[in-house]
């Protein structure tokens, strides 16, 4: 068995990079032998060699048609090396190995791979062929349905793309679901892949293979996706056929009892996601209604609700937007939290309970556990209960929305509302009594959580603190967390506008989109440079931010929408302070513009 080396590197795109080192890794196994990988593309290095491994070299492979640093990568080895294309090795891996492996002097004529090809061999051949034509259907979806959603769709197209595959991406975003996937799409796919934080209805596509992951492995990986994909994939709804079943004709009884029969078959989920799918629907509601607040302040002042203004377009905006917008926002927070659980039976038991959070003053935290205590019992209820076939269609209409909401609500007005309304009370009122110093140091970790994972459950769970403050009328944070958030793209933006010799042409021009989506708070901007320099860029990141939060919260910056970027600046009383607000933002960028340039080195003139 020989200690092969390998460098894949495709200036096709990271998939075919991925590609080419799954190919020889395949080959590796199938021949004997050990093989240790070092993966290069636009999104950085995976990968790499240890001493030893380098030290036991029998041969060194480089698969690339774009230049890398071979000096850096392997230092002063001394195996023989072979050199081949992309293309070669994913026509035929095997054989790039063999010859590799004789150019060594290793003895090749009795591998395994060298025999005639076996009946299992020519089976797995078949089975293996049909890939090239592999038909996919696809969804993507992420809580704020704004980057993430649509950085998946065209990381899983281009992935497809560069792998012979043909797909069609169906995204679930902020304005609802776009290039929608028809039955006719569904009828004729192979493949069903959801990449998605939050829950996707998957009723459609019962009988279909099927595969779920998150957005950031789509984004990072679209080849290794699609890989586990067709390993992985399970028949959705298989177990036993219920989206078939008569009991379960309706459209209401088919996605619960497709829940209920194949419990094996959905992944599973965590509470960060069954959290974020509510987060999701509640935002609509959040943006609505802080927006017409803030114009109703705009029209009729800050006494605007009084009954002085009643009949005035002022106090109007302010009853759509503080007793309707404000009001269904945690129903819809404890609804869609107990639909990520238990599916459509789930809703009705989980918005109760938000509704009577919000009655009983237990606020967001009341609306979050009623959601988690909705959906956990009804997928309880879904599984003991157990109905002759005929009636089945009842549970999802009537017993499992029943039982649920009387779960829900008893618990909430007699067990658990009265004590999280005592900590939602406490907090507010904490909040608002923040000090400069501890308002500062609250801005500074908020604005720190916003950075260190752009997007990732750190930055989502800073965003929903502060998200759901706004309904008790403390709009401090939200106004941190958004210029924490706006501050890594523009900052990266910057720096490579102040330092270019400390990146690439190709980072230089993709600083032009990173600032835009920056100005709108798509803090994902400065995921591709994060990818490719992490240990440099986050704590740049991070220090930016942390500044952008901590300046927020000391100037007592208050913002009554939860995204929108700059945009919302120019709408009336959304923030209150705008031009120390916009100081805030610009400061965090330069920071965080200063410390790449210090972090980062120069790079060599013919890279930059």
């Amino acid at each position: 068995m020989a200690q092969l080396i390998a460098i894949a590197a495709s200036q096709a795109g990271p998939a075919h990079s991925f590609m080419v080192a799954e190919a020889l890794r395949a080959a590796a196994a199938t021949l004997g032998h050990r093989i240790a990988l070092s993966v290069h593309s636009s999104l950085g290095t995976q990968g790499g060699f240890s001493d030893t491994e380098l030290a036991r070299a029998s041969a060194i492979i480089v698969v690339a048609d774009m230049p890398i640093d071979r000096q850096e990568l392997l230092g002063t080895v001394k195996a023989p090396l072979h050199e081949a294309s992309p293309a070669a090795v994913l026509a035929d891996a095997p054989r790039v190995l063999r010859e590799a492996l004789a150019h060594a002097g290793v003895a090749v004529n009795n591998l395994p791979a060298a025999a005639p090809m076996t009946a299992a061999g020519a089976a797995a051949a078949t089975a293996a062929a049909p890939a090239a034509a592999l038909n996919i259907v696809a969804i993507t979806s992420c809580p704020t349905g704004v980057a993430h959603t649509f950085m998946a769709a065209e990381a899983l197209e281009q992935g497809a793309k560069a792998l012979g595959y043909r797909i069609k991406v169906e995204t679930q975003g902020s304005v609802g679901a776009q290039n929608t996937l028809q039955p006719q799409d569904i009828a004729g796919a192979d493949l069903v892949v959801i990449a998605a934080d939050t829950q996707v209805n998957r009723d459609r596509f019962a009988g279909k293979r099927l595969y779920a992951t998150g957005t950031k492995a789509a984004i990072h990986d679209a080849a290794a996706v699609f890989a586990q994909a067709q390993a992985q994939a399970a028949v959705w709804g298989a177990a036993t056929g219920s989206a078939d079943t008569p009991g379960a004709a309706g459209a209401a009884g088919t996605g619960a009892a497709a829940a209920a029969s194949a419990p094996a078959q959905r992944e599973s989920v965590s509470i960060y996601k069954h959290l974020m799918t509510g987060v999701s629907f509640m935002l609509p509601f959040v943006v609505a209604g802080g927006l017409l607040i803030a114009l109703a302040f705009a029209l009729g002042g800050i006494y605007v609700y009084d009954d002085a203004h009643k009949g005035t377009l002022g106090w109007v905006l302010f009853q759509v937007g503080a007793k309707a917008g404000f009001a269904l926002m945690l129903p819809a927070l404890g609804g869609y939290i107990a639909y990520s659980i238990a599916d459509r039976p789930g809703i009705a038991p989980g918005m109760i309970g938000g509704m009577l959070a919000g009655t009983v003053g237990a606020g967001f935290l009341g609306a979050i556990a009623a959601g988690f205590i909705a959906g956990y019992s009804v997928k309880l209820l879904n599984r003991w209960i157990k109905l002759p076939r005929g009636l089945e269609g009842l549970k999802p209409v009537l017993l499992l929305p029943l039982l649920g909401a009387a779960i829900v609500g008893v618990l909430m007005m007699m067990v658990i509302g009265t004590p999280m309304a005592v900590v939602m009370t406490a907090l507010t009122e904490w909040l608002k009594g923040l000090q400069t110093g501890s308002a500062v140091l609250l801005g500074v970790v908020l604005g720190g959580m916003m950075a260190v994972d752009m997007g990732g459950p750190v930055n989502k769970a800073a965003y929903v603190f502060s998200t759901t403050l706004i309904a008790s009328g403390v709009a401090t944070p939200m106004a941190a967390a958004m210029a924490a958030g706006m501050t890594p793209p523009l900052g990266i933006a910057l720096a490579c506008w102040l330092f270019k010799s400390r990146f690439t042409a190709e980072e230089r021009e993709a600083s032009k989109a990173a600032a835009v989506l920056g100005l709108a708070f798509i803090t994902e901007g400065a995921i591709p440079f994060v990818a490719r320099d992490p240990l440099r860029v986050i704590p740049a990141c991070v220090i930016g931010s942390a500044v952008a939060g901590g300046l927020s919260m000391a100037w007592n910056i208050g913002l009554q929408a939860p995204h929108g970027g700059v945009f919302v600046l120019a709408i009336p009383n959304a923030v209150n302070h705008v031009v120390l607000y916009a100081a805030a933002i610009v400061a965090g960028s330069v920071v965080t513009s200063v410390a790449l340039g210090l972090f980062k080195k120069r790079l060599p003139t013919a890279a930059a």
